[in-house]
């Protein structure tokens, strides 16, 4: 394992991936830890901070252009900002399973698959981890994927009534757009 793709990379890149990295390991805190306290409150506002930096720099990454500069990774960028609106709105007017669970979304469905496609071989993250062995980023891949389909599965297993199918339809959907 290397640094040096991510200090070679653009500016641009660099910030991409620390405020992504932020957002990995902030999420399970903000989403699991007490509601209304304080560590939730602060923790939150930063992850939500991360996850625009995230979403904002990607409209700056272009080595995956299908349509001109872009690619179907921008769209996705713009569902997190639609998905971090939403969030934020739904705990301004008081209905906070529907803020839990499209947060909860976006990062189990929107963040961890946007971060299982840099493994593909070719990208900044899979020559930082397997330099030059990136076949193995489809094994992460793999992994990954089991692992959000055990969440899925546990999901339906475990849903609460409080929150409507539409709005947990619709978060799971803005999540995995965000991240493809």
């Amino acid at each position: 394992m290397s640094l040096q793709p991510f200090l070679d990379a653009p500016a641009h890149i660099q910030l991409h991936a620390a405020a992504a990295t932020l957002s990995l390991i902030l999420g399970p805190i903000a989403i699991y830890a007490k509601r209304r306290g304080a560590l939730h409150k602060t923790i939150g506002y930063i992850w939500v901070v991360a996850m625009f930096t995230v979403a904002v720099s990607a409209f700056f990454i272009h080595s995956f252009a299908l349509i001109g500069p872009f690619s179907p990774l921008h769209g996705f960028a713009i569902l997190t900002l639609w998905s971090l609106w939403s969030g934020i709105n739904h705990a301004r007017r008081g209905n906070i399973a529907a803020h839990k669970a499209t947060f909860a979304s976006l990062y189990w469905f929107g963040l961890l698959i946007a971060g299982l496609a840099n493994f593909l071989p070719g990208r900044t993250s899979n020559r930082a981890v397997f330099e030059s062995n990136d076949a193995l980023g489809f094994v992460v891949i793999g992994v990954g994927a089991a692992v959000l389909v055990l969440r899925v599965l546990w999901m339906r297993r475990n849903a609460t009534p409080s929150v409507s199918s539409t709005t947990v339809a619709t978060s799971v959907a803005a999540g995995a757009v965000t991240a493809l």
